[in-house]
């Protein structure tokens, strides 16, 4: 099984705030709005270099996807960022209305997602925003799961015609995707092949999934690890490929598994290829304040969740 090395961690949040600035550089049609969390978001860059193209909205989400949706009439290409929880769950109405229903072409980027922001708690810690974003019509959902993916998944969006939703998080996490690698919207990456199970992993899980496979390895179970950064469009093709040879699927995501990843594989099974089917992700609950360590583990969000799923699947087999 191929190996993969993390060459340092990094927080995805730092790739998006670079890859921002680059696209600063190279297009003067992108345009950043922040929502008072221009350090966390790390735009600091691009409003230092594009004092012009940024706009400091203060704590005015809502206001903030309105202006964007009506900054797109003229050509515009804006990239607004906040946490994922008021990126959604605060603005939904807007995005709805202003950007989704109307087809603008606005990149909402969303850091501190999930159970890794922490210590900030249940209210900050939002588990159901891919579900949330994914059933809007037209609304393209990715969530990247390193610091290199990140940054190329950045670039990639502001040539993608329509609104975008990209997910990221705030701790340092590992980084093993190739530096300056491509990114292909709705296209898997498939990192290791096995013949026993499929796991299809997004986002802090993608690492997991490939620590749980080097152990399972060394129990004589080769694992096919699929890394699936864009939610929707998901790439069916992909997923029905792999578990027509394994025969079982796990699905792991930071996430709650009503509304997630996990059930956007569901129907693709359901409809295609009957299959096992386990899911790590969160139970239709809530987080807590800890460490993102602290929450992964007691949530059941790591490789030894992954592992505990894949031997209960692979006996549904």
């Amino acid at each position: 099984m191929k190996k993969y090395t993390d060459s340092g961690k990094k927080d995805t949040r730092s790739g998006f705030g670079a890859g921002l600035e680059e696209l600063g550089k190279k297009n003067e049609n992108v345009v950043a709005l922040c929502a008072d969390l221009t350090g966390s978001l790390k735009m600091d860059a691009f409003k230092e270099n594009h004092p012009d193209r940024f706009f400091q909205v203060g704590i005015a989400e809502a206001n903030m996807i309105s202006m964007a949706a009506g900054m797109t009439i003229g050509g515009k290409i804006p990239f607004t960022g906040t946490f994922a929880n008021f990126s959604t769950g605060r603005v939904y109405d807007q995005i709805r209305q202003s950007v989704a229903y109307s087809g603008k072409n606005v990149k909402i980027c969303a850091s501190h997602a999930g159970l890794t922001l922490g210590e900030d708690g249940a209210t900050h810690q939002i588990l159901e925003d891919l579900g949330l974003m994914k059933m809007l019509p037209g609304m393209t959902v990715i969530n990247t799961c390193d610091y290199n993916q990140t940054k190329a998944a950045t670039i990639a969006i502001a040539e993608h015609d329509g609104p975008v939703y990209l997910r990221f998080g705030r701790p340092k996490v590992a980084n093993f995707t190739p530096e300056n690698g491509t990114f292909e919207i709705g296209k898997a990456v498939q990192l290791t092949e096995g013949i026993d199970v499929t796991i299809v992993a997004t986002g802090h899980l993608v690492w997991e999934a490939l620590q749980a496979a080097e152990q399972l390895e060394e129990a004589g179970i080769t694992a096919e690890v699929i890394n699936i950064h864009t939610i929707k469009p998901l790439d069916d093709e992909a997923i029905l490929n792999s578990v027509k040879k394994t025969g079982c699927i796990v699905t792991a995501e930071e996430h709650n598994f009503l509304g997630g990843l996990g059930e956007s594989v569901a129907r693709v099974l359901a409809k295609n290829h009957p299959t096992p089917q386990e899911f790590v992700a969160t139970k239709d609950t809530f987080g807590e304040s800890g460490t993102p360590e602290q929450l992964m583990d007691k949530y059941g969000l790591n490789a030894e969740a992954i592992i505990k799923a894949t031997k209960k699947v692979i006996e549904r087999k």
